[in-house]
């Protein structure tokens, strides 16, 4: 009995620390998706701003419009790309990306 406590102990104590770590690798970086966005992103879309198609910007009214308004819209979109907007998909890790996407919903939310 004292063996089966000690591993039923041992076992709640490592999904403890997965479920720790996992929060912690989901945590979101601002300033590494603005790093990302820097470096992948304002060629195109300085300022929030669309120079290959101005009427899908990333400003909140347009993103509402598109319903690009989510991490989720925006990170499928980045990963994926879509009609001019490439695929980052193996050029960016997927934590870049969602880093990508939070930063360009928080630039949005807070008028770029």
């Amino acid at each position: 009995m004292r063996l089966f406590l000690t591993s039923l102990l041992t076992l709640a104590l490592s999904c403890m620390m997965f479920i720790n770590n996992a929060a912690l690798a989901s945590e979101v970086d601002l300033d590494a998706g603005e790093t990302v966005f820097s470096a992948n992103c304002v060629a195109c879309h300085a300022g929030g701003e669309n120079l290959v198609n101005p009427i899908k910007t990333l400003k909140m009214e347009d993103l509402e419009k598109f319903e690009m308004n989510s991490i989720n819209a925006i990170t499928t979109q980045v990963t994926n790309g879509k009609n001019s907007m490439p695929s980052f998909k193996g050029v960016l890790e997927p934590e870049d990306i969602v880093n990508v996407a939070n930063y360009v919903l928080n630039q949005s939310e807070n008028g770029w």
